[in-house]
């Protein structure tokens, strides 16, 4: 019975792996909805599809930090309002700003767009303009009543007199404020303000009243910028790189399944499965978290896929060594796993650290190889010590795997 328990559960789990293997690679309709594979759902970065990278430096010596945070901020919203997703506005140094639009090849436009000074304006329900960001002074992101995310805003002397009278005209009334006229938040006003201070809720989060205060402080770009180089990809090399990329990681792939299962035989096989699974997982991930693929992560990836086998091979030579000592096939595949997992750990736990410090410290390419380095490496962990474990003792209780040349090892 346990037998015949163990066969379905096998058989069932290497289905699921199939189908979620099938899903992702080729996509499925069902019910009228489609299920997208990666390919389509997995963002493409510059580098894969073509389009425009510009170096924008600050003029006018050095910049503390978060006047080029707020700059970089002001700077995504102008890019992302051109209708372009996975847009790129990163810190590069301490003075430049790198701006990557993938999809896009009109420099002109993106420059034009990225230079101006910006405008903020507080609007009335008259549609008329009460302050602008000359009229402010600072704003302050933090936790007010009950945790709130709250911003306190300051206005100068010119701007305190204005909205004295506008909060007096449009009490119990909303008071819009916008950036580049879009909307930036739109608080009703509470109480008569003449003391220039303003209190602002209803942000999501603090976050997000972080990221609105830092815009209202900034009022326009707080630095002068100017574009030191400006590249357009075309879109020729992505459709060239996209392809051979993937031929060449499944080649790569193929031969890692291949040896797998020509050297460890069943537990070869058994291996194979789960690094399908691991395949699946990680540009899952990718997808889920709405990730970049560039070639540096293409190349992050296909590091991992070697990863995973590494985790599979540590624990297939400890089971080996485990048989040789004379102990029965399940107790070997216990001792096995148990003696290869601080090995496991050490060698992937050191890989992860080194992705943190690249990540962080790191720039462009750089990020996006750590990160799927940081990915990949953290799945590898988990489907090494759970799918094929999971599977392996199956196959030990339904016999497949009930004698020592199974696994390659031979008793005299």
């Amino acid at each position: 019975m346990k037998k015949k328990k163990s066969m379905f559960m096998f058989l069932a789990s290497v289905l699921v792996v199939g189908i979620l293997a099938y899903s992702g690679f080729k996509g499925f309709t069902i019910g009228g909805y489609r299920f997208k594979p990666f390919t389509e759902t997995i963002n493409k970065g510059l580098d894969l599809q073509g389009g425009i990278s510009v170096l924008e430096e600050v003029q006018g010596g050095k910049v503390d930090p978060k006047t080029l945070d707020r700059a970089i901020e002001l700077i995504s919203m102008r890019v992302n309002k051109m209708g372009v997703s996975e847009t790129l506005v990163a810190k590069e140094g301490n003075n430049r700003i790198r701006i990557e639009i993938p999809g896009m090849f009109d420099s002109k436009v993106v420059l034009d767009t990225v230079a101006k000074s910006g405008e903020l304006t507080f609007v009335g329900p008259d549609k008329v303009t009460i302050l602008t960001g000359k009229d402010v002074k600072d704003a302050t992101a933090y936790p007010g009543e009950d945790n709130k995310p709250t911003i306190g805003l300051e206005l100068n002397e010119a701007g305190k007199k204005k909205f004295a009278e506008a909060t007096q005209k449009f009490l119990g009334k909303p008071i819009t404020i916008f950036m580049d006229g879009v909307e930036l938040t739109s608080p009703t006003v509470q109480a008569v303000i003449s003391d220039g201070k303003a209190v602002i809720t209803g942000s999501k989060d603090l976050a997000e009243a972080t990221r609105q205060s830092q815009i209202i402080k900034s009022g326009a770009l707080p630095v002068t910028l100017k574009a030191v180089s400006v590249k357009t990809v075309g879109a020729t090399l992505g459709a060239n790189a996209l392809p051979l990329s993937m031929k060449a990681g499944a080649i790569g792939i193929l031969i890692i399944l291949i040896f797998m299962m020509l050297y460890y035989r069943a537990p070869g096989l058994i291996a194979d499965v789960s690094l399908i699974l691991y395949v699946v997982l990680v540009l899952g991930a990718f997808s889920a978290i709405n990730a970049t693929l560039t070639l540096a992560g293409i190349a992050g990836f296909l590091l991992t896929v070697g990863m995973a086998v590494d985790a599979n091979v540590l624990i297939f030579e400890r089971i080996k060594e485990e048989l040789r000592t004379g102990k029965s096939v399940k107790s070997s595949v216990d001792a096995g796993f148990h003696r290869a997992l601080s090995s496991i750990l050490d060698s992937n736990i050191t890989t992860i650290i080194a992705a943190i410090v690249l990540y962080s410290m790191g720039t462009g390419a750089v990020k996006g190889f750590a990160l799927t380095l940081m990915i990949g490496v953290t799945i590898s962990v988990f489907t090494a010590l759970t799918s094929t474990k999971f599977l392996l003792k199956l196959a030990v209780e339904m016999g497949l795997l009930s004698k020592t040349s199974h696994f390659g090892v031979k008793r005299g």
